[in-house]
């Protein structure tokens, strides 16, 4: 674990910035305020910067309850921009001949929202969609409404989906069917001979250079879409045979999602480059090179090859492809084709940020359970306790040590039934006392013990959080993929706690307890100690989770039936006294409708209850004014929120 938190040094707004690592990972769309408060940027320098307490503040208002999910919708718009200029500037300093017609891949994030904003910002530029499913399709079709505007469709392909695609050709729009397999072509074949519609058609190539990272084997010559060298020259003959040559716009390939290595993306251009040339000299007026999705983010902000990170700029991965396709066109003396890209992740990822509140901590030691040791203390307790007096005049890894085998000792004791429950508490207590210690020993020292820097890694407290890592967080679990997550406020205070962060869901999975790090992976979390009001009661203390606009919001799961979260959408306005203004508030899901997702029916429920409360009325359990109560707040209840409520 990399520990950046130095004790010793003056703790300012700077140093948050470069603790929590928002400067680098951030990509000038968030930043730290004076009063140490995260805020967003959604136009970078040329905007407003949003406060995300002021935004929690108004949601609060309006009555929201956490997870709370805020959309920043010119971000969208600023990454349709950044993607588009960037390939423009390319194309203008290769002296390419072809465009640049991006699409966007409905499956990063399918919310209505999302796309109409995407494709609004995207008019100027011919932006269109990529659709994988029938669901997609037809709301593409629908969604572009534009003469001539361009969709794509990836995935395997029915008699349906085909018959769809065709009848986009015939509203007008570039409808590009993107054969995955042979017998694909052949069915298409078929069927608009039938419907009296030449299709589009474009081809996926199986090339043999491969991504890397997490995705890695979504690409290469054993990926699951895609036609192999001998089943591509198959369908060229097929085409030729039916005379269909012409019908051929598009080829594609693609070598995986958040391709972290720009190595990789030069060879796989050149390669497809190659295809395409050969193909063209052919008698294939292909107008068309997609090359897939896999420009990378920069989640841990090390601008390295990293799986969580990318070594490349946007700038740099547009003038790589636009470079290569014309050194092997030029080479090849044939025309430059169109360039197309599906880009998901990069342009939505940066464009969401998830609130999660915390509503307690479990400690390894209670500020109020200290030791003080008596005359009459067991044993163990004493020998821990004369650890803990001498352990300035000792070795320290041998007083760990020491304390490590008395804690064994105790338990082994506990098990045989001869240490009592208060003693072994105090055993306890005193052992991770003596740990703290030890490891505040070692602090700023050169070199650390791997044993003492996981010691301090279990020292870490864990911050109880509102919300469920498989609804909101799916790829942290299941893949591993690091998010920049960190308190929103106090960051013009030191945070002097390290800590993992667990959910609300009965699963010991449903935890973070790996974070980005510049070096390496963080095990813990710097965070601050939560402040309680009079009464006890934790004051408000949120965390930000970060870039989590690409996949996250689809794939989520109802573990526990944990449904979606609310959402806000906030759109700058610069006549607005603030400068922006929340357009849109989307209520999560209730009990009820989490509970009719696995076919509970609301009536049955509540009749289920009165048939319950009518036989305890009667049995003279309950008052008839108790019982009826009982079943209204039962009622009530199923149109509640499914997250706790503090």
């Amino acid at each position: 674990m990399s520990n950046s938190n130095d004790a010793t040094r003056p703790w300012d707004i700077e140093a948050a910035r470069t603790l929590y690592n928002i400067q680098r990972w951030g990509a000038r769309y968030f930043d730290i305020n004076d009063a140490g408060h995260v805020v967003a940027r959604p136009l970078q320098e040329a905007g407003v910067a949003v406060d995300l307490t002021d935004v929690i503040e108004e949601a609060k208002a309006r009555g929201l309850k956490f997870p709370l999910l805020i959309r920043f919708q010119d971000i969208l718009r600023h990454r349709v921009e950044a993607i588009n200029t960037a390939f423009r500037n390319s194309i203008s300093e290769f002296n390419y001949q072809g465009q640049y017609r991006g699409v966007f891949p409905i499956k990063v994030n399918q919310l209505r929202e999302v796309v109409e904003e995407i494709l609004d910002a995207g008019k100027p530029y011919d932006f269109g969609l990529e659709v994988g499913s029938k669901p997609e399709l037809f709301a593409g079709l629908a969604m572009q409404s534009q003469q001539g505007s361009l969709i794509i469709c990836n995935g395997y392909k029915d008699a349906e989906f085909i018959k769809t695609a065709l009848m986009g050709i015939k509203l007008g729009k570039k409808v590009i069917m993107v054969i995955e397999k042979l017998e694909e072509l052949r069915q298409i074949i078929s069927i608009s001979k039938q419907l009296g519609i030449e299709p589009m058609l474009g081809i996926r190539a199986r090339l043999l250079s491969k991504g890397a990272g997490k995705w890695a084997e979504s690409g290469g010559e054993n990926a699951k879409f895609g036609l192999s060298t001998v089943e591509l020259l198959t369908a060229t003959e097929m085409l030729k045979a039916e005379n269909l040559p012409h019908c051929l716009k598009l080829l594609h390939f693609h070598i995986g999602s958040q391709v972290p290595d720009i190595l990789t993306v030069k060879k796989a251009v050149q390669e497809a480059a190659r295809f395409y040339a050969k193909l063209y000299k052919m008698n294939f007026p292909i107008e068309y090179i997609d090359v897939g999705g896999g420009l990378g983010v920069d989640y841990d902000g090390s601008r390295s090859n990293f799986d969580s990170s990318t070594n490349y700029t946007l700038q740099e991965y547009t003038n790589d492809i636009v470079y290569y396709i014309a050194d092997v066109c030029n080479a090849e003396r044939v025309p430059h084709p169109s360039i197309i890209s599906e880009s998901g992740r990069a342009l939505v990822a940066h464009h969401s940020v998830l609130i999660v509140e915390v509503f307690g901590a479990i400690e390894k030691i209670r500020p109020e359970a200290v030791m003080v040791c008596g005359e009459n203390e067991h044993a163990l307790v004493k020998e821990l306790c004369d650890i803990k007096k001498n352990l300035t005049k000792v070795n320290k890894l041998e007083a760990y040590h020491d304390a490590l085998e008395r804690r064994e000792d105790a338990q082994h004791m506990f098990t045989l039934g001869v240490l009592d429950l208060p003693d072994k508490a105090k055993i306890e207590n005193l052992y991770w006392e003596i740990c703290r210690d030890v490891v505040e020993s070692f602090k700023g020292q050169p070199y650390v013990p791997e044993e003492i820097r996981k010691l301090e890694d279990s020292l870490g407290d864990q911050y109880l959080c509102n919300f469920s890592v498989f609804q909101s967080l799916l790829d942290h679990w299941a893949l591993g993929q690091l998010f920049p997550i960190m308190p929103i406020a106090r960051l013009n205070e030191r945070p002097t706690r390290e800590a993992t962060l667990v959910d609300i869901t009965c699963d010991s999975d449903g935890a973070v307890n790996k974070f980005i790090d510049l070096r390496d992976v963080r095990d813990t979390l710097p965070l601050h100690p939560l402040n309680t009001n009079g009464n006890g009661i934790p004051e408000a203390y949120y965390i930000g989770f970060f870039l989590m606009g690409a996949y996250q919001d689809i794939m989520g799961d109802l573990h526990n039936l944990f449904g979606r979260v609310n959402e806000v959408h906030v759109f700058l306005e610069p006549d607005e006294p603030s400068g922006y203004y929340i357009e849109e508030i989307i209520e999560g899901n209730t009990i009820i409708q989490s509970l009719a997702a696995v076919q509970y029916d609301e009536n049955e429920l509540k009749r289920l209850m009165k048939t319950q409360i009518d036989e305890a009325i009667k049995s003279d359990r309950m008052k008839p004014s108790e019982a009826m109560r009982l079943l209204d707040d039962y009622e009530r209840g199923l149109k509640a929120y499914t997250y706790l409520s503090f």
